[in-house]
Formats: C-alpha cells, sequence, structure tokens
C-alpha cells in the first residue's frame, strides 16, 4: 500500500479563536475552514509550553515538557539542541523525503533535527556566528535598492502595529509558500515526502500587506476581553515599552494591532491556498495527511497582557486541525471535545503513515478520536512555563477544556476559569466560596501530576511555594544532551 505524504503547516503565535472554523466570523480563512469542514476540528487543542523553544520541540519529539527538558524561554532552560527521535527523523528512516521550510528555532541554527534539507526564516534570530537566514538571503538579492526588512519600524516583539512597507511578494509568508511550492515540485518522486511549512507569523511585527491590512480596518474586530483581577498588569510604566508584555494601550491601538494580526492570518490562509493548489496539480492532495496547528497563541491585550507565556485562552489555546486523505477519511468525526496538545502530533503522523512510534513520544494519536473510537483519553491537558518576563509568571495550568486551573509556584497563588462561560478568562473563581470543592479537585490533579517528578513542587501531598527557590529545570534535559553527544562520537 503507498504510503501517504504527509504536510505539517504551522504558524507562529496564532491563537485558537482565529479561525472561521472556529466560530470566528470576521475573520476569512476559506483554505483552513475546508480543510476543518473535510476534516476534523480539534476544539480543545493546547500547547504545554506556549512560547516558541519549548513547544516547537515537544511537537518534534512527541514529549511532554518535562522529558523533552525545555520547561520555557529564559529561566534555566537550555535550547532545542540534540533532540532524540524527532519526527522528521523517523519519517527519514521510514522513507520519506523530508523538508522544512519557515522557522525553525533550534541550535545551532543551522542543525537539521532529523531533516534531510531545511530553508529557513528566522526572523532576525541570529544566535550562531555570521548565520544569515535563507529568507534574508533571497530577500537582500530581490530587495529594491537600501530598503531593509525592518524598515517600517516595529520590532519583533512589539504590539505596535502597521501594514507591510514592500511589495507583498517580498513578506516572509509570501516567500515560505513559494519555497514549499519549490519543494513540491522538485522533490525525490520515488518516495513520499514529509514538508513541514513553518510561517513566521503572525507573530509580530504586526506587518499585513495593505490589500489585508486595509480589509480588516474596515471591519469590526473583536475588542480585548479584560477581567476585574486583571488590574494587576495595567502598568502605565511598563506599558509605555513599545515591547511591553504587560499594560494597557489605547482600544484605538489594541484595535490596531488586531487588524495587523488578523490581515497576516488571511494572508497565510491564501498562501496555503497556493500551496494545496500545487498539490492538487500534482495529484497528490488525496494521498496526503495535513494537520495545521499553532506553537502557542498571542495575548492581543486580553486581560491586559501581550505575547505569550502564559497559561491564559489567548496564549495557551491553539488551532487543531487534521485533514486525512480521501481513503482514509470515512465516518470520521466533524470535531472534538477531546482535550489534545502538540505532543500528540507526532504520534497522529507516524500513525496515520503505518510507521512504529518511538517509545520516548509521550503524546498519543488522534486517529481512535477522529473515528469516534472509545479509547481511553488523557482527562486533561498539563501546561507549564518558567519565569520569563517576570518571575511571578512560573506557572503550571490543567484544563480538559472546561475549566482551566492555574498555579503560580512564585507566588503560590491559584486561579480558577468555568471556560463554558467564561472562554476569555474574566472571572477568576479560585476565591469564591461556591468553588472551593471545584479548586480543591484541580489542585490535586495538580499534585498527583507533578509529585513523581521529585523536584521539590510537593510535600506531603501539597503544592510547595517556590518564592525563594531558583527555577525550576529538568534533569532529563542534561541527561539527553549526554546521551546524545556520546552517541555522536562527541564525549
Amino acid at each position: 500500500m503507498k504510503k501517504p505524504n504527509v504536510l505539517l503547516i504551522m504558524t507562529d503565535q496564532q491563537r485558537w479563536d482565529t479561525l472561521g472554523c472556529y466560530g470566528n466570523d470576521v475573520i476569512e480563512t476559506p483554505n483552513l475552514d475546508y480543510l476543518a469542514a473535510t476534516g476534523t476540528v480539534f476544539e480543545n487543542g493546547y500547547t504545554c509550553t506556549p512560547s516558541c523553544i519549548p513547544a516547537r520541540a515537544t511537537l518534534l519529539t512527541g514529549q511532554d515538557p518535562w522529558h523533552v527538558g525545555i520547561l520555557g524561554m529564559g529561566a534555566g532552560q537550555g535550547p532545542a539542541q540534540l533532540l532524540e527521535n524527532t519526527l522528521p527523523e523517523t519519517l527519514a528512516n521510514a522513507g520519506y523525503h523530508t523538508q522544512c521550510v519557515g522557522k525553525m528555532h533550534v541550535h545551532p541554527q543551522r542543525s537539521l533535527q532529523g531533516f534531510h534539507n531545511i530553508m529557513l526564516d528566522e526572523s532576525s534570530r541570529v544566535s550562531d556566528p555570521h548565520f544569515e537566514s535563507d529568507y534574508v538571503t533571497w530577500f537582500n538579492r530581490n530587495r529594491p535598492a537600501d530598503v531593509g526588512r525592518e524598515d517600517h519600524g516595529i520590532d519583533w516583539n512589539s504590539w505596535m502595529s502597521r501594514s507591510w512597507h514592500l511589495p507583498e511578494y517580498l513578506h516572509p509568508t509570501a516567500w515560505t509558500a513559494q519555497e514549499s511550492i519549490r519543494f513540491l515540485k522538485r522533490r525525490d518522486p520515488t518516495k513520499p515526502f514529509f514538508l513541514k511549512t513553518s510561517f513566521a507569523r503572525p507573530h509580530s511585527p504586526y506587518d499585513a500587506p495593505p490589500y489585508y491590512f486595509d480589509l480588516y480596518d474596515k471591519k469590526e474586530i473583536p475588542a480585548a476581553q479584560v477581567g476585574e483581577w486583571a488590574a494587576v498588569h495595567d502598568v502605565p510604566k511598563d506599558a509605555a515599552d513599545p515591547n511591553a508584555w504587560h499594560g494597557k494601550r489605547k482600544d484605538e491601538e489594541i484595535r490596531r494591532a488586531r487588524v495587523s494580526y488578523y490581515g497576516n492570518i488571511n494572508f497565510i490562509d491564501h498562501q496555503i491556498g497556493c500551496i494545496l493548489r500545487e498539490l492538487r496539480k500534482s495529484g497528490e492532495l488525496n494521498n496526503t495527511v495535513i494537520i495545521f496547528s499553532s506553537d502557542h497563541g498571542d495575548m492581543m491585550g486580553d486581560n491586559n497582557l501581550w505575547r505569550k507565556t502564559y497559561a491564559y485562552e489567548g496564549s495557551a489555546h491553539v488551532p487543531f486541525i487534521v485533514w486525512l486523505p480521501a481513503g482514509m477519511r470515512e465516518k470520521i468525526q466533524e470535531r472534538s471535545d477531546a482535550p489534545v496538545c502538540l505532543q500528540d502530533i507526532m504520534p497522529t503522523i507516524l500513525d496515520a503513515c503505518g510507521v512504529e512510534i518511538p517509545d520516548t513520544v509521550d503524546g498519543k494519536s488522534v486517529l481512535p478520536l477522529m473515528r469516534g473510537e472509545d479509547i481511553n483519553w488523557r482527562e486533561f491537558v498539563h501546561g507549564e512555563h518558567c519565569a520569563c518576563y517576570s518571575p511571578t509568571n512560573e506557572m503550571q495550568y490543567l484544563t480538559d477544556g472546561n475549566w482551566k486551573y492555574i498555579w503560580f509556584p512564585k507566588t503560590n497563588q491559584e486561579q480558577l476559569f468555568d471556560l463554558n462561560t467564561d472562554r476569555y478568562e474574566t472571572k477568576d473563581l479560585a476565591s469564591s466560596s461556591d468553588y472551593q470543592e471545584e479548586l480543591a479537585k484541580w489542585r490535586q490533579r495538580l499534585v498527583e501530576a507533578l509529585e513523581p517528578r521529585n523536584a521539590g513542587l510537593v510535600k506531603d501531598g501539597k503544592l510547595v511555594c517556590q518564592a525563594d527557590k531558583g527555577p525550576i529545570v529538568s534533569p532529563h534535559y542534561q541527561e539527553r544532551i549526554g546521551r546524545m553527544r556520546e552517541k555522536m562520537g562527541l564525549e
């Protein structure tokens, strides 16, 4: 039997509620909505470490954050290096031609992590001597004289927004799609392919091309949702920073950020359409497994927060769509409310391709959920992130898509949200006498999840405040580095 191809489409920093198939009636995402209508939409897809490096490491390995050993960005964490039994490595060993186009965010920046080849767009990141991404090389060769990518004046983590200042074809989104199409035309036709198309937007800069910016500037964009508890993040001095991680900006500034964010997503969707058209032309579309997701979301001003690393829905809840080839699509469920996470992508792809799943994988294939099978699925997703913007931001969270429990180890504070009635988490129920039983239930679940680590987070069946302690570091990181260096003969 012919093995299916695999197209894994990733965006950077795209929250779950920015697709038509997730109920957004303002944004236009026809190509992704098509995949959703003929595939399966997972209502409760989460990233267990909502920032770029750790999320992408869990996706590439199928491992939980604790086991891959990266619990966030900063605060004692290492880069994504020497990853073990990766998805592209496993598929390459099974006879697939593998390629990544776009963002990788690994170390060293040119490390393949199991891919046969990579064509990189790493935005402004230069962590290796003399590194220049493939997109930058191409841009410099094709740009108008003396015009740079950053001449629009918006930084890479800013809440500021404006339209792209150059012709649309020079935008990194267009390059990523066209480079993906170049691979599809030049790949080894004797092998099935695995293509990871990894867009660097809608992550800031919020710089949608003028057509898309103007389109949403004329629309009524959903406003940021802010609860009373979020007053703690209304810090005018911090908000003055063009790269602020918290603080309330003017309503028009928040709206403008969302306008360009929406525009960039619409632009990405149209470029995905170009890739799908190429697959149709080559006759490969109906023999291709397609998965769409993002590494994490973007708060976009919700609860006076920007960017990611938080447990809140805007940061941690991501789109998760699985589309199967025609021959595998019979009797699949249109939607699933099971809690799924990025670790599930690797085993899902390997399951669909008939490739053995490595023992190191923690995630589970979602194919049984798509078929409506009665299986023993996880009750909730467990996520975490080390301190990044502030020591008090270190967090642990649990959610089943109905309830969200958050614990902040450095302050020992808790939050509880009823997501069915309050999806944007504006009402913190943790101090309400009516919800103490629910709070205790979720707290106990976190105790049981953390206790086996023996990391000082639990003692005598209770969560332990970490106020006077250093960052939480997983021992599995150095264990893997040592194991891989020995395997590669570097010791």
